[in-house]
């Protein structure tokens, strides 16, 4: 464990091109005791991993909520993520991977960490490519691709902690969330996101704001639209900043991530000027110095409306091509 916390503190601080750290860990197998499969989550997450302390029960909490911690006088949440996703971990809950992501701090309890992966993410299947479920973002190809590779399920955890703080109030007030975007007639904001819950949760945003827009799964889905509307805008006698109005893209996905993603936008010539603003669940100085490094706009994380609707006018205004004399 050591030595996988070591891994962690060294680096969690790299930036990769079109690169992720996936650890990887076990949560144990089904009843008999079978099937105990490999599960990730983005090194860039986790804080740090510590042996499982004492936990204090909660009342009347979610039944996959252990209770809290005291750690180092944070008290943290932990989750039973074993009981989330159905596993029982034979040598019990060993540790705790003790995450911040998404502006929360919370602890995961696993049965055992095996190791830390640099992978291309040419190597991560969509989940909407593979037969995952709900709390799946995508398929990690751990040793690349070779004959009989190991296969790690990536885990959402945006869809996670939504699973276990689910509550009456509405994702989106549109009461406060403000004036619409009103963007030039046949413009579209283009929207990349891997989880689930995230990419509703921006499509009810962009819907209170009366945007139109294109949701795609990944950072290589929003590459190829792209190139498709540069096409199709050219028999138009127009370019793809006529119809693009704005990118809003997040960093972790499969096949491309929003760092490689921006730096293509940004270095193409058909695309340069459409402004970019990078909405993550990542977060940390070296993560933001990246998003800057390859030309991204703005940065803003997850999620916020209000603050996301006011980010995307304020963007919109300041890149809004001038007419033509």
């Amino acid at each position: 464990m050591n030595n996988v916390q070591q891994d962690i503190d060294e680096r969690s601080n790299l930036t990769s091109l079109n690169k992720l750290e996936l650890l990887l860990f076990r949560l144990g197998g089904d009843a008999e005791g079978n099937h105990s499969e490999l599960y990730a989550i983005n090194v860039f997450k986790i804080r740090e991993i510590v042996a499982m302390p004492h936990v204090t029960p909660i009342a009347d909490s979610h039944p996959h909520m252990l209770g809290v911690v005291n750690l180092r006088e944070q008290i943290i949440p932990v989750i039973n993520l074993p009981a989330v996703v159905g596993c029982i971990p034979a040598a019990g809950l060993k540790l705790l991977l003790i995450t911040e992501f998404a502006r929360t701090t919370q602890a995961f309890a696993v049965e055992a960490v095996e190791e830390i992966v640099r992978l291309e993410w040419t190597s991560v299947l969509p989940g909407d490519k593979t037969a995952s479920g709900a709390l799946v973002t995508s398929i990690a190809k751990v040793d690349g691709d070779v004959p009989n590779t190991r296969l790690a399920q990536v885990l959402d955890v945006e869809s996670i902690l939504r699973q276990l703080h689910s509550n009456d109030e509405p994702d989106v007030d549109v009461d406060s969330i403000g004036a619409p975007l009103n963007l030039p007639e046949g413009q579209v904001i283009l929207a990349a996101d891997d989880s689930v819950i995230a990419r509703a949760l921006i499509e009810n945003a962009l819907q209170a704001m009366g945007a139109q827009y294109v949701m795609t799964n990944s950072g290589k889905q929003a590459w190829d639209k792209l190139e498709a509307i540069d096409i199709a805008a050219k028999k138009e006698g127009k370019t793809a900043r006529d119809k693009v109005a704005l990118v809003l893209s997040d960093l972790e996905m499969p096949e491309m991530d929003g760092f490689t993603l921006t730096r293509n936008i940004k270095q193409d010539s058909r695309f340069s000027t459409i402004p970019v603003i990078i909405h993550s669940s990542l977060s940390g100085a070296a993560n933001e110095n990246h998003v800057n490094g390859v030309g991204a706009d703005a940065y803003i994380a997850k999620f916020v409306p209000i603050e996301l609707a006011a980010l995307l006018r304020k963007t919109l205004a300041k890149n809004t091509p001038q007419k033509r004399g």
